[in-house]
């Protein structure tokens, strides 16, 4: 069975659910778990799991489940992943903690994309689960919120150094999430009182002590201007002492930040920004598109007018070509199981080669003796070759590899010199890709 990883969709938000409750360790540990997967069987409304991972993956069934953990218990702890095969993508983990330790059970769920929770009443199955699990399982806090927008508020430390956090926990209301659910001792310190009269769409009183609180009726459009104003007085009315304006300001801040932003890329580079762009963390996906929108590559320096071109200036024509092409070959080699098209010497291979260094951070990832010794030659006389094959240039060999031009149209290119500038760093590797080169070139070969 092939899971739907998370990862194997485009860059998007998640909903991320977190959860840390106790059990009761006096209790056989299949009959405290068989309410907390009524629940989810329950609740799970076109998210639901289909796949148990032990040892080995296993269609989604109670005796998975069972078999799961016991072959993946080892001493004081046990755990078990939980997938789908089909969209949305589901990465789940359960993980208990057994006796001598504390008991505790420890579930992370990651639903992609957060747009499958747009319907009021899958947002409401979901929090009648998380109320299921939660009046069961006391925790201290739990949250469930968009994966992008978690990532601003630097959760769990909350700017805390790890020892701190590992310290005092969740032991004041840092941050108000859409789901929460706060612990007997949090509501205590909050005050029972004001937890409860606090202005949300939800707010449940559990049997354990805990208070169940939902800031709006659905999780995907937490960032719309009503949901930033509800979640935004839900936080101020546990935590008096914060002004309401600075934290509505910050949360419109962080919604400015996750709006989308339409790619107006430099037309040469588009192909090769939009897989970079599909390599950022989703939540910083706008602001990088942004700042490649603004961005513009310095126009190419390594030519001349075909009438200032160097002749050439080696004693055996056929072998300087020969060189080159074997040169190129070097780069094929190196390049043709990640970036197969390299075989192909074509404009579109240019691009691949230049998404693989930049991916590889290739320039700050091998040492310079090899760059300069090996990969600036592979990758000079590779462009050079691609100009030849594709633009109809004529190589004009100098004893100097900087030196060796490509004669397209009006115009004699560098190639070497080029992929010496491109090497320089992984900015660099953008700055004077070997895509724009080329498109430079045609423009200019007649």
């Amino acid at each position: 069975m092939k899971v739907l990883s998370v990862h194997d969709l485009k860059p998007e938000d998640c909903l991320w659910f977190t959860f840390n409750g106790a059990f009761d360790p006096q209790a056989a540990l299949k009959s405290e778990l068989e309410p907390f997967f009524d629940a989810l069987e329950e609740y799970a409304d076109g998210w639901m799991p289909d796949v148990v991972n032990g040892k080995r993956q296993r269609k989604y069934a109670r005796a998975a489940i069972w078999k799961a953990l016991e072959e993946r218990r080892d001493g004081d702890s046990t755990a078990m992943g939980l997938y789908r095969t089909e969209w949305p993508a589901l990465d789940s983990r359960l993980k208990l903690w057994l006796p001598p330790r504390t008991p505790e059970l420890d579930i992370i769920i990651k639903v992609k994309p957060l747009s499958f929770f747009v319907e009021a009443e899958r947002c409401r199955q979901f929090i009648e689960m998380v109320r299921a699990w939660a009046s069961r399982h006391p925790v201290s806090h739990a949250k469930a919120h968009s994966t992008d927008d978690t990532q601003f508020t630097d959760s769990p430390n909350f700017g805390r150094d790890d020892e701190t956090r590992r310290r005092d926990g969740f032991d004041k209301v840092y941050e108000v999430f859409w789901l929460n659910v706060f612990g007997p001792k949090l509501v205590d310190t909050v005050g029972r009182e004001r937890m409860l009269s606090t202005p949300a769409h939800r707010v449940d009183e559990l049997p354990n002590g805990s208070v169940l609180l939902v800031t709006w009726p659905t999780a995907a459009d937490f960032a719309s201007k009503e949901a930033r104003l509800a979640q935004a007085r839900a936080h101020a009315h546990l935590r008096p002492d914060l002004d309401f304006d600075t934290v509505l300001r910050t949360l419109h801040e962080r919604s400015a930040m996750l709006a989308p932003v339409e790619p107006r890329f430099h037309p040469d580079l588009a192909p090769l920004l939009s897989r970079v762009v599909d390599r950022a963390a989703s939540h910083v996906r706008q602001r990088r598109i942004a700042e490649l929108n603004a961005w513009q590559p310095p126009e190419p320096e390594e030519w001349r007018p075909a009438d200032s071109a160097l002749p050439p200036d080696v004693d055996n024509l056929e072998r300087a070509l020969e060189q080159y092409s074997l040169y190129a070959e070097h780069l094929v080699a190196l390049l043709h199981t990640e970036v197969p098209s390299v075989f192909d010497a074509t404009p579109e291979s240019l691009t691949d080669a230049d998404f693989y260094f930049w991916r590889e951070e290739f320039p700050k990832s091998r040492l310079r003796e090899a760059i300069d010794e090996h990969a600036v030659p592979a990758i000079g006389a590779y462009l050079g070759e691609v100009l030849v094959r594709n633009l109809g240039g004529t190589w004009i060999p100098r004893q100097k590899l900087d030196e060796a031009q490509v004669l397209v149209g009006n115009r004699v290119w560098f190639p070497f010199l080029r992929a010496r500038h491109y090497m320089r760093s992984c900015q660099s590797l953008l700055d004077f890709s070997l895509t724009q080169l080329y498109r430079v070139a045609e423009r200019h070969r007649r």
